[in-house]
């Protein structure tokens, strides 16, 4: 199979909203099967495997079961957890705020998702985490209504790249 969590793939949930073609491209890798199959016979598709990854790197203490989905409930409860850069808790470095996703529903959380895994794997938060020293960082639960000094003594925890290949 080839790799399809990609720059151009990262670029089209980007500018999703702005564009059909990339609202095409985006459905398209989506929808993409990857030559597995569940217990039950069903298909798996790319958007089943990034939930699954989204699920394993940032549900699991919500009790997420392990190769299990996430789901509208896991992924809308851990949006305002992400958050880019060094420690220090500035608010304007809230991934969710920061990728305009004032929002997330049943019909847009798997986007989310798919755009968290993306930018860790071929976006520009890659680049910034091998480069930069920029990392992803997983907060505790809700954040954005969190006190100055509940924020401080916050557990957090980075999410790594392994030996520097591809989450997908």
């Amino acid at each position: 199979m080839p790799q399809l969590i990609t720059e151009e793939f990262y670029q089209s949930i980007i500018h999703f909203e702005e564009s059909e073609e990339c609202q095409d491209y985006y459905y398209k890798v989506m929808n993409t099967e990857t030559g597995k199959t569940d217990k039950n016979g069903r298909k798996e598709t790319i958007r089943d495997r990034i939930l699954r990854v989204y699920s394993m790197l940032f549900c699991d203490d919500m009790g997420a079961v392990a190769g299990q989905a996430a789901g509208f409930d896991e992924v809308e409860a851990t949006a305002d957890r992400l958050y880019i850069g060094s420690l220090g808790f500035d608010p304007q470095h809230w991934y969710r705020m920061q990728h305009h996703f004032p929002v997330i529903d049943e019909d847009n959380y798997d986007r989310f998702a798919a755009l968290v895994i993306a930018d860790l794997s071929a976006g520009p938060l890659r680049e910034a985490a091998i480069h930069g020293g920029d990392m992803l960082l997983v907060g505790a639960p809700d954040p954005l209504h969190m006190s100055r000094e509940e924020r401080k003594r916050q557990q957090v925890r980075t999410v790594g790249f392994g030996n520097g290949g591809a989450l997908i």
